[in-house]
């Protein structure tokens, strides 16, 4: 079975979701934004880097002639002489492809130092801004070629921004966010748990109270103060009940008087009927089919009342039932439906929880039909198992067997099964006895079905849950737990379980 998560989980899930997506779409947002702002800042700075140069060539004078210079490395070197960039910046000069003077400050690496990235930027044509990477991360480069009157040689200045570096303290506000976000979720889903919680109680008092009402009565009542749409939901709940309980009621009276209204004639003709002595030797089995066919409306009105109150709430009274005892008694009782070999098959000598009357109900139904379609001297034979989790109690017989179109619907009430025999084919039974077994077996929460058997005949198997108090499967009861006196039960059942088994092989 799948797993399907409760709607308090759903709840907080949906809440989380919304909180996480509340945090992550701005945190988001903002890092972008802070990306294109830092991005925009650095190629601001190299133009500004490079406007600067400008205003600087027009204006310098080399020191020792006090004219313009005429020497464009010379240029370039006064120029970073007085031109200071950013603690994550550096400047350095190329000339005819081989790095020539750098920046005073100690950058984070020396670019200027490696070949591939001096060849690169000698090999740019004009002014330009591009992208590196280094080992100190991500680097923005601009390139500004110098040209100088009467110097043919190619000199270029290089601006390196150190994109990486200079976002360090925007990741560092990033990971704050991040870890404010994280907090802020966790206390969102411990405050959704918690509400959720306070808004579904009456929801969990709705389930429970219709959890009572399954397995005991229909008296159970909803207690939700306040206006809101939970104690609407309850008030509705209690008036459901309320018809409810009326309409059990109403049907537990009628039929109580309708069983009692069909019995009582039946008994009183039935009476009058053993009463009438004498006359002729037909009037006599007259009388003997009346009072035979009285007795059959007798047990389909038992069967239909029986069937009606399986519908009820109380149909039920689980108890401790020990399978030995169960089985053992089961087949006493049957004995004397009809003179056949009586048998007790494997048994489960383990205590569960069930109606031990209503088991024994079926099986005292599975054997009466058993006897319907078998012969004198024809083997019936009871038994149990435990098979992991299931509880297998069966009747099975060596007669003609169900034939597979009566399999479905051999369970349905008033169905009857067709005895093989040609034209004179007749069907048997009135239709009643499985479908009690299968009322019973699914009160309990299981099924009833009918199997095939190698050796011939059919076995009729009722298939329940096992709940057990203490302990499952085939085993000796525990000696710690109420042991001792189950051993004593079972010894002094055990020479009735063999004097049956002794029969059955005789």
């Amino acid at each position: 079975m799948r797993y399907a998560p409760s709607a308090r989980s759903r709840i907080v899930g949906w809440m989380m979701l919304l909180v996480a997506t509340a945090l992550a779409v701005p945190a988001v947002g903002i890092t972008a934004v802070w990306q294109r702002q830092l991005d925009a800042q650095v190629d601001e700075q190299l133009r500004r880097e490079a406007d600067n140069l400008r205003r600087f060539a027009g204006a310098a004078r080399d020191p020792d002639t006090g004219r313009p210079f005429s020497d464009g490395a010379a240029l370039l070197t006064a120029y970073m002489s007085v031109s200071l960039p950013r603690r994550d910046a550096t400047l350095f000069s190329i000339v005819d492809g081989r790095a020539d003077r750098r920046s005073p400050a100690e950058p984070p690496t020396r670019l200027d130092r490696d070949p591939a990235v001096v060849a690169r930027l000698a090999a740019v044509r004009g002014t330009a801004i591009g992208w590196l990477d280094s080992p100190a991360g991500r680097v923005r480069y601009g390139v500004v070629p110098v040209r100088v009157t009467g110097d043919l040689r190619d000199v270029r200045l290089v601006v390196v921004e150190f994109r990486d570096r200079q976002q360090h303290q925007e990741h560092r506000v990033a990971r704050m966010l991040l870890g404010a976000g994280a907090a802020a979720l966790v206390l969102a889903g411990m405050a959704s748990w918690l509400v959720a919680g306070r808004i579904l109680a009456p929801i969990r008092l709705v389930r429970r109270t219709a959890e009572r009402i399954g397995e005991d009565d229909l008296r159970q009542r909803l207690e939700v103060p306040g206006s809101d749409d939970v104690a609407a939901l309850a008030h509705t709940f209690n008036h459901m009940l309320d018809r409810l309980e009326n309409a059990f009621t109403a049907q537990r009276r009628f039929l109580d008087e309708v069983a009692h209204e069909l019995r009582t004639p039946i008994t009183v003709i039935r009476g009058h009927l053993e009463l009438m002595d004498g006359g002729t030797a037909e009037q006599g089995a007259t009388r003997a089919l009346v009072v035979d066919e009285l007795d059959r409306m007798g047990r389909i009105v038992q069967d239909l009342l029986l069937l009606a109150k399986s519908e009820r709430p109380d149909f039920l009274t689980v108890g401790s039932t020990h399978l030995t005892d169960l089985v053992v008694d089961a087949v006493a009782k049957a004995r004397a439906l009809g003179n056949r070999n009586w048998r007790v098959a494997h048994v489960s000598e383990a205590t569960v929880l069930l109606d031990g009357q209503r088991v024994t109900q079926a099986l005292m139904q599975l054997a009466s039909n058993a006897v319907r379609h078998t012969e004198d001297g024809d083997v019936i034979e009871m038994g149990s198992l435990v098979r992991g989790d299931r509880l297998l109690l069966w009747v099975r017989d060596t007669g003609p067997g169900v034939g597979p179109h009566d399999r479905e619907r051999i369970f349905d009430r008033f169905a009857q099964a067709v005895r093989s025999g040609g034209r004179d084919a007749t069907r048997t039974g009135i239709g009643l006895g499985l479908a009690i077994v299968l009322e019973i077996a699914q009160a309990h929460g299981g099924t009833a079905r009918v199997e095939d058997v190698r050796t011939g005949g059919a076995r009729f198997v009722m298939d329940l849950p096992l709940r057990t108090p203490y302990a499952e499967g085939d085993h000796e009861p525990d000696t710690h737990r109420g042991g001792r006196a189950e051993d004593r039960r079972l010894r002094r059942k055990r020479p009735a379980l063999q004097r049956l088994r002794d029969h059955g092989r005789r």
